[in-house]
């Protein structure tokens, strides 16, 4: 039989919890209200739009915003589906290949004891640079190495980001030497204990990454180095739409939700594995 007061102590910890829970949930509707707007304004038409002051739910929901978006695509000199291949390939190429280069590049800076300290303080302070600031530096860069108006254009700027790295090296560091050593003694490579014990064990931090990095390649618009309407991204093309005035106010509001889609799946469809992984990945020495 309880105590009186440890029965005291659990009703503290029900209200506790209680209040704890409501919070979460308030902080997670407040954060969804502008995805939820986005969607009920892409349903509006055009004289809800623009009432004073602005109404959040939808009166007399229409389609109308897709469908002369879907018209103002198909028109186009060029198929929208060349729009989305562009868009996916350049993101999975990105994705992937930024995750294998921090890995690799994080691997020696967390594992061995290299005067080279200096080169991790230098990605650091890259973490503060702003893509607009860069935007000079990369097309002189880009434009030397005659890459402009290509599909490097897209994969080359963001394979480096310092994110990677650094987000990477930190994870890395929590590895216990022990189980590389042992793995060394087995006769496994360098390239082994990488990619078969060093990159399981941090499925964490890529999974991350691959949420960051596909995020940043769809949302990219590197406007002054694309001139070819064959190898632009769907993102591009949907600015245009946007740039249409008042009348095609409806199918902006469209195409900004059909924008947010893809980023929001690889959300939701890695955010299990992430939490997953990081329960099971408690390794001690």
């Amino acid at each position: 039989m309880l105590k009186p007061r440890s029965i005291k102590l659990r009703r503290r910890s029900i209200y506790g919890n209680f209040i704890v829970i409501t919070l979460v949930m308030l902080v997670g509707v407040f954060l969804a209200l502008p995805l939820v707007y986005a969607v009920t304004t892409s349903l509006k038409p055009i004289e809800e739009i623009f009432v004073f002051p602005p109404v959040f739910w939808v009166r007399r929901p229409t389609t109308y915003g897709y469908t002369s978006l879907i018209y103002l695509l198909s028109n186009m000199g060029v198929p929208l589906m060349r729009y989305l291949f562009n868009s996916l390939f350049v993101s999975a190429i990105v994705t992937i290949g930024h995750i294998v280069i921090s890995s690799m590049a994080a691997y020696p800076l967390a594992k061995y004891k290299m005067k080279l300290s200096w080169l991790f303080t230098m990605v650091i302070g890259a973490l503060l640079f702003n893509t607009t600031v860069l935007g000079l530096p990369q097309y002189l860069l880009l434009s030397r190495l005659q890459v402009v108006n290509t599909y490097l254009v897209y994969i080359l700027p963001i394979l480096p980001m310092p994110i990677g790295l650094f987000l990477m090296k930190q994870f890395m560091e929590r590895i216990p030497d022990s189980l590389i050593e042992s793995a060394k003694i087995d006769g496994a490579s360098e390239m082994q204990v990488l990619f078969r014990i060093i990159m399981p064990t941090v499925k964490p931090a890529w999974l991350t990454l691959t949420v960051f990095t596909f995020q940043t390649v769809w949302n990219q618009q590197p406007l002054s180095m694309v001139f070819n309407e064959e190898i632009k991204l769907i993102n591009m093309v949907m600015l245009q739409v946007l740039q249409g005035g008042l009348a095609r106010v409806s199918s902006s509001m469209a195409a900004g939700v059909l924008i947010m889609i893809p980023p929001l799946l690889i959300f939701i469809l890695t955010q299990r594995f992430v939490l997953e992984t990081m329960q099971a990945s408690g390794i001690k020495e």
